[in-house]
């Protein structure tokens, strides 16, 4: 087997020496996606609510591009700069994953880049 890149115009382009995102097998690992504007590059205005909504967009149109949604994902990590917005961001979680949940850590961390609130990277799967 070998590992195919994602590469879509409908999420924001990595800001680093990275993918958007790696297909192995039957298995899609998404690179963390901060609350970055797909057309600017430049971090959503507003609170932890936005990014979260903004992280969310980015990691549908990376799901979208291959043909997922958030019913395919299996795994979930959740970077935060400050854990007591865990309570917000865990309530919008819950908008767009809505039953059959995938198994989930949540961090905080000193920095995450470009001064973002929150950072969320997730493992996806295709249908067997």
């Amino acid at each position: 087997m070998e590992k195919k890149i994602i590469s879509t115009t409908n999420a924001p382009s990595a800001i680093g020496p990275y993918s958007q995102g790696t297909i192995f097998g039957n298995l899609v690992f998404l690179s963390g996606q901060i609350a970055l504007d797909k057309d600017t590059g430049a971090l959503v205005e507003g609170g932890v609510e936005e990014q979260t909504h903004m992280v969310f967009r980015n990691i549908k149109a990376l799901l979208d591009s291959q043909g997922l949604d958030f019913s395919n994902v299996i795994k979930a990590t959740v970077f935060l700069k400050d854990m007591n917005d865990f309570a917000k961001v865990n309530e919008i979680y819950a908008t767009y994953f809505t039953d059959n949940y995938p198994s989930r850590s949540a961090v905080q961390v000193a920095a995450l880049p470009k001064a973002a609130l929150v950072e969320i990277e997730v493992i996806a799967h295709f249908n067997a």
